[in-house]
């Protein structure tokens, strides 16, 4: 074979392998999520006792339990009330036996916050508080975290502009921590075994390998779920959100049976009472100066839903997460510690 052929075969060999990776990497990216047909909801489960032992990808146990071993006097659930937002993030996560409960020594720490758009600063209570945001973080390096990385997905504007505009970049840098834009190679398709509707869906994959998760929405209405709370923030870490719409309530418990939030903080300083969930009317703004913590967040957003003059079992997505056995709905049978700052 001639230089100049070999050269050419070469070439043409490299570029026919080049292609291949590339249209593989689309595949595995881009390909639509397999998708069961919904059925009813089966009978309470009971809660589960056992716990994942690591973030890879095989499937997280639903646990209603918390991760490490609390002190005996850990409340299961703490509400703070007070006019400063860092003090209320310390003070309930004092209650629940402290951030070292939760974030270890090395921990690869991601906390996610709704970041909903890019047009409203945190006082339209669409976005979550940047304070409490900051506070986390800087509770979670004081721990020991290898890192802290707070990140969303949002669907009206730029991510950009998002972060900026929340506040909650400037926050986060302010506290150490790092603001992520959630890059589309990283999504992976995983299953769902446990899921009545949905058994496979895209999903961030940093999300599913990263130590902690925490989790910390806003307490908003919504014009579909009737509220937007812990359990329904996670729809900011999967591919073709909308496709949840659908069947909304189901597909969330579903997706919170495969990412398990080892913490979730529920942000009450504002909450929105109508028009979520992207607001814009200060007058829908309510000041409840209130965190809300626990491990168990069927519980936290069952909580969160009493802010509202609701109960757990009035919001689907509550509901159908108690009934998978993703945690407890019942406040009169947990301890809940409140506190005023």
């Amino acid at each position: 074979m001639s230089k100049v052929n070999r050269r050419k075969f070469i070439t043409a060999t490299l570029g026919s392998a080049f292609a291949a990776a590339a249209i593989y990497g689309y595949y595995q990216y881009t390909q639509p999520t397999d998708i069961k047909r919904y059925s009813s909801p089966s009978i309470t489960q009971k809660e589960s006792k056992s716990q994942p032992t690591d973030n890879s990808d095989s499937l997280p146990t639903p646990s209603t339990q918390s991760p490490a071993h609390p002190p005996k006097d850990a409340a299961y659930l703490a509400v703070a009330h007070g006019e400063n937002p860092t003090e209320i993030v310390e003070t309930a996560l004092t209650a629940l036996g402290g951030i070292e409960r939760f974030v270890k020594p090395g921990d690869d720490v991601i906390i996610k916050p709704n970041i909903c758009v890019s047009y409203r600063s945190f006082e339209y209570a669409a976005t979550t508080n940047p304070e409490v945001v900051g506070a986390l973080t800087s509770l979670s390096l004081n721990a020991g975290a290898k890192r802290v990385r707070v990140m969303d997905n949002s669907f009206g504007g730029s991510p950009e502009k998002a972060y900026t505009n929340s506040g909650i970049e400037e926050a986060v840098n302010a506290a150490g921590g790092e603001m992520e834009l959630m890059s589309r190679i990283k999504y992976r398709a995983v299953d769902i075994p446990q899921g009545k509707d949905i058994n496979r869906w895209s999903i961030y994959g940093d999300i599913l390998d990263a130590d902690v998760l925490i989790n910390v929405p806003i307490a908003k209405h919504h014009s579909l779920a009737r509220l937007t709370l812990g359990m329904k923030n996670l729809l900011g870490i999967v591919q073709k959100p909308n496709r949840f719409h659908s069947n909304l309530a189901q597909r969330t418990a579903d997706l919170n049976s495969r990412v398990h939030s080892t913490l979730t903080v529920v942000d009450a300083v504002r909450i929105l009472k109508d028009h979520g969930p992207t607001g814009g009317n200060l007058n829908d703004v309510e000041i409840a100066n209130t965190v809300i913590a626990s491990h168990d967040i069927v519980a936290a957003d069952s909580y969160a839903a009493t802010l509202f003059g609701l109960t757990g079992n009035d919001i689907p997505t509550i509901r159908s997460g108690a009934q998978m056995g993703l945690g407890n709905m019942d406040l009169s049978s947990i301890t809940v510690e409140k506190i005023d700052v």
